[in-house]
């Protein structure tokens, strides 16, 4: 029996397994007892991997609730999701079929189409199948239907798959957090980690997001264990296991994934003064995964699946091109508002202000007063009231960063600050405003941005200056502000002032509490040396 898991542990296991899956067989169609064997076996494997990764992760209650936590979380959040938009969601095909996600919906009907055709599954990797762009999450998908659900589509199963996964991320986050600096910020980053809700929504649907946080997550410690071992001299080469399981799975689910966390590792590194410690076969490896990352995203992202006479590198820059205009251009299609905004603004002027939508996204105040059903308005607040409890600590994090000592960790975490910003900045280039694409791709490096958050709520904790309480009054401030203006327009209660002025109000308020923080610190600091 392997040691981290004990017979003891399956007493507990195999019954939670199949009452567990007998529970979710009897919610889906199809012969009773192929969709009890399938979710059986599928909980009997998952559950005994959260189990073992628990006990590797250190034990202790701690670790424990965050990993059962995570797991029943976003379980829950997807059932109760799938049954409740068919009967309070929109007349249309999505909400009708129990999938809050578009792409999760066509990607799962596709990986059925697959699984229940003669073709090998391999040609998830064909772009006949255009809901998957990479491929490999629909023939995962696939494959858990031709083996496990062949009878019937049944999406709860794909579901329970995420929800899994999503879990296994915590004892690897948490771990690898302990390993590089100590319990308080483990312990803070990986309830961000476990508790975000748009973390809980997507690790509760048939989407790429709980997979590549999770990736990330074993690449992370495969990464921590190198950098611990090259400090004390002792040689695991586990490290590399975990690190290469990681970057594999993220070039199959999305090569970009894969390069965008070598580029936050070469940085680490860098900052560190450990790049001259690295062995060539280790810059090497790196060089070679870094040149398969960028061909398969090139050839990802070309139509032909052929890089059409110009270079991989030409093939992924006239793809982000062309995206920006794209989304640019269906945010102002799709709102009165902004175009009129539009209308008065120059090219530069919009594409600060696409940045700046993107990031607010999702936005609170309409999440209250726009009109929707229960179910959708349910949804809405609670992934806004996620980000904007996140939202002020990454503002925060980078002056934190600035303040810490020594030099070393100054330099570090300025950097995973920089890197949280820069992918938060990225995803809002990439998604424009969209409320749904753009906070879904500032999930996947979360768990950097929930380090930033919780060491800058470590370090606020601690020291207590006046740049955090200064930002929290800022987001209130700015979402009385736009609150009332969509009551004003949606309930006619108070004024109902013109969006630009607001807009202008809010950017007013923006520069004034950080010129203005900084002065006053400033000069309270001269008084004190005087």
């Amino acid at each position: 029996m392997n040691k981290y898991i004990f017979i003891k542990d399956l007493f507990f296991i195999i019954p939670t397994a199949f009452i567990a899956g007998a529970g979710l067989a009897a919610l889906q169609g199809g012969i009773y007892w192929i969709g009890l064997f399938g979710f059986s076996l599928l909980l009997l494997l998952g559950l005994s991997a959260l189990v073992a990764a628990w006990r590797w992760g250190g034990g202790g209650k701690a670790l424990a609730w965050m990993t059962a936590l995570a797991f029943i979380l976003r379980l829950a959040a997807g059932v109760a999701v799938y049954f409740a938009l068919p009967v309070n969601g929109y007349d249309v095909p999505d909400d009708k079929a129990g999938y809050i996600f578009t792409d999760a919906h066509r990607r799962d009907d596709q990986a059925w189409g697959l699984a229940s055709s003669n073709k090998p599954l391999w040609s998830a990797f064909d772009k006949s199948y255009a809901a998957d762009q990479y491929g490999g999450l629909l023939a995962l998908s696939a494959f858990m239907y031709r083996y496990l659900s062949p009878d019937v589509q049944r999406p709860l199963l794909v579901l329970t798959l995420a929800a899994l996964t999503a879990a296994l991320g915590v004892p690897f986050f948490y771990k690898s957090t302990r390993l590089l600096w100590d319990g308080k910020l483990a312990a803070v980053s990986s309830w961000l980690f476990v508790l975000y809700p748009e973390s809980v929504l997507t690790g509760g649907a048939q989407m790429r997001e709980p997979f590549l946080l999770t990736f990330i997550a074993v690449a992370f410690w495969g990464f921590a264990g190198w950098l611990k071992q090259n400090e004390s001299g002792e040689k695991n080469r586990s490290v590399w296991l975990w690190l290469g399981i990681g970057i594999a799975g993220l070039l199959l689910v999305s090569p970009a994934m894969a390069l965008a966390l070598l580029v936050l590792f070469g940085g680490w590194l860098w900052l560190r003064g450990e790049k001259a410690r690295l062995p060539w076969q280790v810059l090497v490896g790196v060089g070679g995964v870094f040149l398969v990352g960028v061909l398969l995203l090139a050839w990802s992202l070309s139509r032909q699946h052929d890089f059409g006479g110009g270079s991989p590198i030409g093939v992924i820059l006239n793809w982000i091109r062309d995206s920006v205009k794209y989304v640019i251009y269906l945010l102002e299609r799709g709102s009165g508002q902004i175009q009129n905004i539009f209308l008065k603004m120059n090219p530069f002027v919009q594409f600060l202000f696409v940045i700046g939508y993107g990031i607010a996204q999702p936005v609170l105040p309409p999440a209250f007063f726009e009109p929707t059903t229960l179910t959708w308005r349910i949804i809405a607040i609670v992934r806004a009231l996620g980000w904007y409890a996140v939202l002020p600590l990454l503002l925060y994090s980078p002056i934190a960063a600035w303040k810490s000592e020594p030099e070393r960790a100054r330099r570090l975490w300025l950097w995973l600050s920089a890197f949280s910003w820069l992918w938060i900045l990225i995803s809002a280039i990439r998604a424009g405003g969209d409320q749904w694409d753009n906070p879904r791709y500032r999930l996947i490096f979360f768990g950097w941005q929930a380090l930033a958050a919780g060491y800058a709520w470590l370090w606020w904790r601690q020291h207590r200056d006046n740049w955090l309480p200064r930002i929290f009054i800022l987001e209130i401030v700015s979402v009385l502000l736009y609150g009332q203006w969509y009551l004003a327009r949606y309930n006619s209660i108070g004024f109902h002032l013109p969006i630009l002025i607001v807009l202008e109000v809010s950017v007013v308020l923006f520069v004034l509490t950080f010129v203005g923080g900084w002065w006053w610190d400033h000069w309270q600091a001269g008084k004190r040396r005087a």
